[in-house]
């Protein structure tokens, strides 16, 4: 146990030599490990400030960005399993539409951006909307594949016992592809966070993405840099997260 730690602390510490021999060799116009971690620390003392609507703690940028995400990332969720099992449970549907989920998937989020504002006619609204559209996929692709992959003896056994379509979907179809569905909702929240800083970039006003954006128009790189190691941090919360769910519905 001690083993992995240490080679963590490592792994971190030789990160840093090379992020300081980076900044050294670039003569400080990239700000090294002391300068960046020294903003950083100031970032984190007082994260809730609101001195007007371009100068938000930390804190408060990365909530509005949280709420984005988590109304993006519900929606998708709540389309994208119902619709991944009927894909996954008929293959005339399947047919039908995977021509088009496989056209819409590999498009950029900011391709969609332009739609989100034409649709909506709010540049919130349209940041939430490219975190749905993009972070659909991935959940809607696994729940369909979980599905696809029920053995026939199950189904054989659910017929045998005369279950309901009801009874079918709830003993037999969801507990069966529930890995497959956790498993594309942690890529699902990793594309949704992957999303909301570029999103927030074009829409501006507020958010961890508008954040960056406006550090940089202020030649701040210790901040863009801490805002980084922020998203980087929140992003590995999330995964984590959902690898724990994931190995609780784990057959193995």
């Amino acid at each position: 146990m001690i083993a992995p730690v240490l080679l963590a602390f490592v792994g971190i510490g030789l990160f840093l030599l090379f992020w300081e021999g980076i900044s050294v060799f670039l003569k400080r116009e990239l700000p090294g490990p002391a300068s960046t971690l020294t903003v950083l620390y100031d970032m984190l003392v007082n994260p809730f400030y609101d001195n007007g609507p371009n100068d938000k703690g930390i804190g408060l940028q990365l909530g509005y960005s949280m709420i984005r995400v988590a109304k993006g990332f519900g929606l998708a969720t709540i389309f994208a399993v119902p619709i991944g099992m009927l894909l996954g449970a008929s293959k005339l549907f399947y047919k039908m539409f995977d021509p088009i989920v496989q056209i819409l998937k590999p498009v950029s989020p900011l391709a969609w951006f332009p739609i989100g504002l034409v649709a909506f006619q709010n540049s919130t609204a349209a940041t939430t909307f490219i975190i749905f559209i993009t972070s659909l996929w991935p959940t809607l692709i696994n729940t369909a594949v979980g599905v696809a992959s029920i053995p026939d003896d199950y189904k054989n056994v659910s017929k045998a016992f005369g279950f309901s379509l009801s009874k079918y979907v709830f003993k037999i179809m969801i507990p069966y592809a529930l890995p497959h569905i956790i498993t594309g909702l942690r890529l699902s929240i990793g594309v949704a966070w992957l999303v909301i800083v570029a999103g927030e970039m074009l829409s501006g006003g507020t958010g961890i993405g508008f954040f960056v954006w406006d550090s940089w128009n202020a030649l701040s790189l210790e901040r863009v840099i801490s805002a980084i190691i922020i998203i980087g941090v929140v992003g590995l919360i999330l995964d984590r997260t959902f690898l724990s769910l994931a190995k609780l519905v784990s057959y193995k």
